[in-house]
């Protein structure tokens, strides 16, 4: 049986939808994609379709607009986002990704602020290039990362309500992880997501990062960030244990992927200017052919 048979979705132009959710993470979000496919087959669709409305409104702030004003993007993006937010609230969708959404919303209860904060992040990186304190981008943070884990908790099940909290960790360190590894192509976008005031202790300006020469402040200051991520991802390890059996695999191995970025930055010597910290091809088989095992199990 298929995805979304199993998932119970018949209706031609709703398995389209989902479908081109399915397309979109598995062309842009690989570990994510192949940590989905640990899932029983009947909640993978709608973890396709969260996937597809992040990806979607991200590259219309990042790539598919690239030739807009800013002013044009954010027009844009407000336009689709309010269309999205209007059919969540209607309870039906035309839109070729939101119609996939609004169906995995109406089936699990998904609170519609955990989208508008999404969207108000995806604003605020057409407009903000810094942060000053960790309590300034955690509101960021909080919109781009932690509704993404708190959205995802009903589809995977929960058995206790503080999975949600460890959700929003775990969240947040994922993008923590991803900020430390593209320090570089955020430079070139004109971003700084570190803290100002945390490179600051270190002894990094931005004059600094913009050299894009791996300094010993510079070091500092990633080690710094690296140990957050593992503080986060430490905090939010007892959570997966209080999710469904079956959910468990996935998030553990994504848990695995996402924040063991980290401990590719360390092995290329922090060189993130002049190399790509990535998981390997077979640091993806170790993870993923045990999680595959209690995958089965579980079930």
């Amino acid at each position: 049986m298929d995805e979304l048979t199993a998932a119970g979705i018949l209706d031609p132009d709703l398995r389209a939808s989902y479908t081109e959710c399915k397309r979109l993470n598995s062309l842009h979000g690989k570990t994510y994609y192949l940590a989905t496919l640990l899932l029983p087959k009947a909640k993978r669709p709608h973890v396709h379709a969260l996937y597809g409305f992040a990806r979607y409104a991200d590259e219309i702030v990042d790539d598919l607009a690239s030739t807009l004003t800013i002013e044009e993007k954010a027009a844009l993006l407000k336009n689709w986002g309010d269309g999205v937010l209007s059919d969540i609230r209607s309870g039906t969708s035309k839109d070729p990704v939101g119609r996939a959404l609004v169906d995995t919303v109406n089936r699990f209860t998904i609170p519609i602020e955990l989208f508008e904060a999404f969207l108000h992040s995806m604003e605020m990186d057409l407009s903000v290039t810094h942060y000053e304190t960790f309590a300034d981008l955690s509101e960021y943070v909080y919109g781009s990362a932690a509704v993404i884990g708190l959205q995802m908790v009903p589809i995977l099940g929960a058995t206790d309500p503080a999975a949600y909290a460890a959700a929003e960790k775990l969240g947040v360190a994922f993008q923590l992880a991803n900020f430390i590894r593209d320090v570089s192509e955020d430079l070139d976008r004109g971003r700084i997501y570190l803290p100002l005031a945390e490179l600051a202790a270190s002894g990094v300006t931005p004059e600094m990062l913009a050299a894009k020469r791996l300094t010993p402040e510079i070091k500092s200051a990633l080690i710094f960030q690296i140990e957050r991520v593992r503080r986060l991802q430490s905090e939010a390890t007892a959570g997966i244990k209080l999710l469904d059996a079956a959910s468990q695999p996935c998030i553990n191995a994504a848990s695995e992927l996402y924040c063991g970025i980290v401990d590719e930055v360390e092995k290329i010597n922090y060189e993130i200017f002049t190399h790509r910290a990535t998981t390997s091809t077979w640091r993806r088989i170790k993870v993923a052919l045990p999680a595959y095992v209690q995958a089965v199990r579980a079930r």
